[in-house]
């Protein structure tokens, strides 16, 4: 009967019980991703980094993110690498980025979901996708 306070234990279910083991849960099944959205800038450029849906429910901070890269008035590039889902709201803010930067902005490690978009809406005319960042960012210098 002491088993059943166990952490291994049949039933036992509580957050206490296996830490971290709901991140890895979730990483494995088609649970929603809530999205987000970081603008980090420094001297030479301000990067975006969008990951999850990217949809309406991130409208004030797609804005921010917008407002953010304006005020810093660098080029920008937009990591989506981990975006799950993007809808019109997604595509608005990169239309956004582009007319608010200087010189053309740059999305890395696109999915073929966002890529589709891009190719649906045609605004990928107005961006510039970088294929494989690794590949390139890592010359064999001796």
């Amino acid at each position: 009967m002491g088993e059943a306070n166990t952490p291994h234990a049949a039933g036992s279910t509580g957050p206490a019980a296996s830490p971290g083991r709901d991140d890895v849960a979730l990483a494995s099944t088609n649970e929603i991703e809530p999205g987000s959205v970081h603008v980090i800038v420094d001297e030479t450029h301000a990067r975006v980094v969008l990951s999850g849906e990217i949809d309406a429910d991130l409208s004030a901070d797609l804005q921010q993110a917008t407002e953010d890269v304006r005020e810093s008035g660098l080029p920008v590039d937009v990591d989506v690498h981990h975006v799950t889902f993007m809808d019109s709201s997604g595509v608005a803010f990169l239309a956004r980025l582009t007319s608010v930067t200087p010189g053309r902005v740059r999305l890395h490690n696109v999915p073929p979901t966002v890529k589709f978009l891009l190719e649906v809406t045609s605004i990928g005319t107005m961006l510039d996708i970088v294929e494989d960042e690794t590949t390139s960012a890592e010359p064999a210098e001796g």
